[in-house]
């Protein structure tokens, strides 16, 4: 019950943030395909496949365009504009996680063709191993975050920023997936 706890207020708090921020539109990409949850933003169902094959589908929609999942405490408003500032000069921009991953990825119109191709997802080599697919490519690389991927990783965020401080009790080291991620579209400038 604890993760699902977290789950939805980080959801809550994601939104909350970032989704009412005018620069951009905020879509979600969900699963399973067929939930509904009272959000106010779009929802798209992620399809089927690997962690990459529904990254890719989630990007492929949006000429420039910044994914993140609700599973990280310290995301805000700022990184996500970071994330769009960074595709100005770059073809893809990364957050990299603590753990060898990465919480934000975005892909402007230069991206590479295959970013998420051979990955070794729920791994240390996540980033390295799309960065590989990234070569003779523009990349940036934003601040370094915490992502809640485990029970430990989930004890660790409570403890820290204060949510709610109660033992988690397991039967498994891994949290189930957080069935969510914001697919943020640049605004076109009303100037240009």
């Amino acid at each position: 019950m604890a993760a699902l706890r977290f789950y939805r207020g980080q959801l809550g708090r994601l939104l909350r943030q970032v989704g009412r921020d005018r620069r951009w539109r905020v879509e979600l990409a969900v699963t399973p395909d067929r939930i509904r949850w009272p959000t106010g933003s779009p929802m798209r169902g992620q399809g089927g496949g690997d962690l990459g094959q529904r990254m890719g589908r989630a990007l492929r929609r949006h000429r420039r365009a910044v994914l993140v999942g609700c599973d990280i405490p310290g995301l805000g408003r700022a990184d996500v504009a970071a994330a769009f500032r960074a595709l100005g000069r770059a073809d893809a921009v990364f957050g990299p996680a603590e753990d060898g991953g990465y919480w934000l990825v975005g892909l402007g119109p230069r991206r590479p063709p295959t970013p998420f191709a051979g990955v070794r997802w729920s791994s240390e080599h996540a980033l390295a191993d799309t960065l590989a697919n990234c070569a003779g490519r523009r990349v940036a690389l934003l601040r370094r975050l915490r992502d809640v991927d485990t029970a430990a990783d989930l004890t660790a965020v409570t403890k820290q920023d204060g949510w709610g401080g109660k033992s988690i009790r397991s039967p498994s080291p891994t949290l189930p997936s957080c069935g969510s991620a914001a697919t943020a579209r640049r605004m076109p400038d009303p100037g240009k």
